[in-house]
């Protein structure tokens, strides 16, 4: 089958691609036709120090994927041959999404929503999830609650406004002025310019921050965030502020990584069938240009998703 892989880790252009033997669905297992694979800031971080994840013999990035079940293993009675379904299924082990067929469990797929095309369902199962995760199993977050998502206008921020709204929480995003009718239209109540605003000086009283930055973003936050709310952190685990600062103000802090949930994606699609939840699509670059799919992510400036169209 054709596939996408790393030559070596470090820079987009090492991406190439080859052809491999197709994967053989196990017990409990389907095998998918992909149509569409998801491109996520924790591929190209990946590609550039191979420091995250399991990896095969041939390294197939790619987490997110949506297809059509072509073959079901012994024990599946979820899915039938020509079953349109999308997931995450293997992370943060190797999915191999950047191919034409991905072997994986039954149950950690979901049939895809209806309403969507593949492209669009490739986009939604990691950046969702990490937003449903964050903000409702993690933050608990309840309606008349305030909620600040930083990066609001990207992959996961975009996913999160809505969610959010959708729960009933009042919507803070810091994204750049570009950014700000687009994140209007997806419900959020106030949006802050990060570039020429100080969003500490902005933002006040917060619930729930979700922080999808780093950096220096949780400390601040901290600061903006009322006694009992929560700091939930998304890059990595250095960008949490002082334990000691966080007790005294009485926040919860805690870094946390995405969990394939079959539970929570058929919570994405309700959400989706409602019409509550949109996943916007930044561009569709061919499977073999994957190498400018993640020199665009890299830049930093993309409204949406990045997709790999495979079929």
């Amino acid at each position: 089958m054709r596939a996408v892989s790393p030559r070596a880790w470090g820079a987009p252009e090492n991406l190439v691609p080859v052809e491999v033997d197709r994967p053989e669905p196990g017990l409990t297992e389907i095998l998918v036709r992909v149509h569409a694979a998801g491109v996520n800031p924790v591929d190209w971080k990946t590609r550039a120090e191979g420091a995250f994840g399991s990896w095969g013999d041939t390294p197939i990035l790619g987490y997110d994927v949506s297809g059509v079940v072509e073959q079901v293993g012994p024990g599946v009675t979820l899915y039938q041959p020509g079953d349109a379904v999308f997931g995450m299924p293997r992370f943060p082990e190797q999915t191999g999404g950047y191919a034409e067929f991905v072997a994986a469990p039954a149950r950690r797929f979901a049939p895809k929503p209806a309403g969507l095309s593949h492209p669009e369902a490739a986009a939604l199962p990691l950046a969702a999830l990490t937003a449903w995760q964050g903000l409702i199993e993690t933050a608990g977050l309840r309606a008349g609650q305030r909620a600040l998502i930083h990066a609001a206008a990207g992959g996961v921020g975009h996913l999160a406004v809505q969610i959010a709204k959708a729960h009933g929480a009042y919507v803070i995003g810091t994204a750049r002025a570009d950014k700000h009718e687009f994140l209007r239209s997806l419900g959020a109540d106030e949006v802050v310019d990060y570039t020429r605003v100080d969003f500490t000086e902005a933002v006040r009283d917060v619930d729930v921050v979700l922080d999808g930055v780093g950096g220096a973003y949780g400390a601040r936050s901290l600061e903006i965030i009322r006694p009992g709310g929560h700091l939930v952190t998304l890059p990595d685990p250095g960008g949490l502020p002082d334990p000691a600062r966080a007790a005294e103000l009485g926040v919860h802090t805690g870094w946390t990584i995405v969990e394939p949930d079959r539970a929570g994606l058929l919570e994405i699609t309700r959400l989706v069938d409602e019409g509550k939840l949109r996943v916007e699509i930044d561009t569709i670059i061919p499977l073999e240009e994957a190498a400018k799919a993640h020199a665009r992510g890299e830049r930093g400036r993309t409204q949406g998703k990045i997709v790999l169209s495979v079929v």
